[in-house]
């Protein structure tokens, strides 16, 4: 297994929730971007308190890497070409390709994609 690896917002709810498949990457020290952690936060708000779902987002602060300007920019090309990526996902697979590292998801979208690691629930 690789030692690092990108989650994206599927790989956070899944860590988050404690999916035993999900738990050896997690143990890997990946990263994430700040906008996946939005997403994480607004679908964790949805379904448990305020004060649950800011402790949850706030273990993976220190999981978080810069986000370059081109790589927001690549990630618009690839979400024009995939309109059903989300855009904080879209900005992650760029981002993980960037670093050089696999994008870790279980999203559909992503199944077929280069430098992805799909594990589905």
């Amino acid at each position: 297994m690789n030692n690092r690896y990108f989650f994206d917002s599927y790989a956070l709810f899944e860590i988050a929730y404690g999916n035993e498949k999900y738990m050896p990457y997690a143990m890997t020290g990946g990263v994430t971007s700040v906008f996946n952690i939005a997403e994480l936060n607004y679908g964790l708000k949805k379904e448990k308190t305020k004060d649950e779902a800011d402790k949850i987002t706030d273990e993976f602060k220190t999981n978080t890497v810069k986000v370059t300007w081109e790589s927001i920019k690549k990630a618009m090309d690839l979400k024009t070409k995939h309109r059903n990526l989300s855009i904080p996902d879209a900005i992650g697979y760029v981002t993980a390709k960037s670093l050089g590292i696999k994008f870790l998801t279980g999203d559909e979208d992503f199944k077929d994609f280069e430098n992805v690691e799909f594990v589905k629930k």
